[in-house]
């Protein structure tokens, strides 16, 4: 699911994004901001029954300028867009050009979110999207979120199984044509037992982006070296480089 190219506008501040969801009939209260990053904004949100859930997270981008993505052209190498008007105004930086750009973010982690949750991953519920915000399944009770997993001490039975799981998704996600390129200790969220990978707008597609093997090796060496402080010793290099070859000769 791509933005619409018609109507684009600026990111929608947080009352604009909640009046939206909530016209749509996703959510009926704001509780309370649940964090205040380089990237984005979340918000937790009360729930429409209908929606299957009790609370949302609503994420909200910030602007290009306020990210830390410095290196957008890593994630962005090989990117495919077929309408020529917002082809020209992307590469012109009009106006257009950057709200495209701004949407784009979004929808391609609505559209990762989604490949991901469906093929079985370990990743939150996308639930809704529009221009520069997203409704997902959220991590955590009222009381409080989930913590980021750099934010837990493991015990020794719990550190190897979820190394294990995190690579199998690291394998799953290739298989879906999915590379997180930002994965770290600080994108996954434990809670009950169980890791959640989040912050996907800068997936990317490994049949088209240059440097999805280089971003699929740095995303194994992140994990792997995080759990070495549990006395587990992997071999990063050549997990990878396994996984690379299989995904290019479709044996994953």
């Amino acid at each position: 699911m791509y933005p619409s190219t018609e109507h684009l506008e600026a990111p929608l501040s947080a009352n604009e994004a909640f009046d939206h969801f909530f016209s749509e009939g996703y959510v009926t209260d704001l509780v309370r901001p649940l964090k205040s990053g380089k990237e984005a904004e979340v918000i937790l949100c009360r729930a429409n029954p209908a929606t299957g859930a009790e609370l949302l997270a609503l994420k909200m981008y910030r602007p290009r300028d306020r990210r830390a993505f410095r290196n957008d052209h890593l994630y962005k190498a090989g990117r495919v867009i077929l309408n020529g008007h917002d082809r020209r105004a992307v590469a012109k930086k009009t106006r257009h050009g950057r709200a495209f750009d701004e949407a784009w973010w979004t929808f391609h982690e609505w559209e990762a979110l989604q490949t991901l949750h469906e093929a079985g991953a370990d990743v939150p519920r996308p639930v809704a999207a529009s221009e520069g915000a997203l409704l997902m399944e959220y991590v955590g009770d009222e009381a409080s979120a989930a913590p980021q997993l750099r934010q837990v001490t493991l015990s020794p039975s719990e550190a190897k199984p979820v190394l294990d799981r995190l690579l199998w998704n690291v394998e799953l996600a290739l298989r879906h044509n999915v590379v997180h390129a930002d994965l770290s200790a600080f994108n996954v969220l434990w809670w009950e037992g169980r890791p959640t990978i989040i912050d996907l707008p800068q997936a990317v597609d490994p049949r088209s982006n240059p440097n999805a093997s280089e971003l699929l090796s740095r995303d194994v060496a992140n994990i792997c070296t995080y759990f070495e402080r549990y006395g587990l010793r992997s071999r990063p290099e050549e997990l990878a480089r396994g996984l690379w070859m299989g995904f290019l000769f479709a044996d994953l």
